[in-house]
């Protein structure tokens, strides 16, 4: 999901479309909401307030600006590492854009889709995705 975020803001028209999964999208929001601290201590050294660079540099919301392509957004309820506060926030800035957006939401899943219907409407929504976006 993050590099979804990310690559959409850095693609220079390199894809047509784009698939999240339970991205971090804002680095500063997901600082106060997750509850896998590791990820933050470690890989941004620390909360924004000390190393505002880091998240300045690597946060894919300083870059919507230069979204262009449409984007499916899936992001799940009980996924606490990323909350769904991430996809929302990645969603209403593609929304605010009129960028041709869709976001998939599953009420009952954590940080990965694993009941067997969920499971199928997971595939079945990203495979029309991708045909409605990439077919010629």
């Amino acid at each position: 999901g993050y590099s979804a975020y990310w690559l959409a803001g850095h693609h220079n028209k390199r894809f047509k479309a784009f698939i999240a999964h339970c991205g971090m999208f804002n680095m500063e929001s997901w600082y106060g909401t997750t509850e896998e601290m590791f990820f933050a201590k470690n890989d941004q050294k620390g909360p924004y307030w000390s190393n505002p660079e880091n998240y300045n540099k690597f946060s894919p919301h300083h870059f919507v600006k230069n979204w262009d392509a449409p984007m499916l957004i899936i992001h799940n309820e009980k996924d606490f590492r990323v909350p769904l506060g991430q996809g929302m926030e990645a969603f209403t800035a593609a929304q605010s854009q009129n960028i041709p957006s869709r976001f998939l939401y599953f009420p009952d899943e954590n940080h990965w889709v694993t009941k067997p219907q969920n499971s199928v409407l997971w595939q079945r929504v990203f495979f029309d995705w991708l045909d409605k976006w990439l077919k010629p």
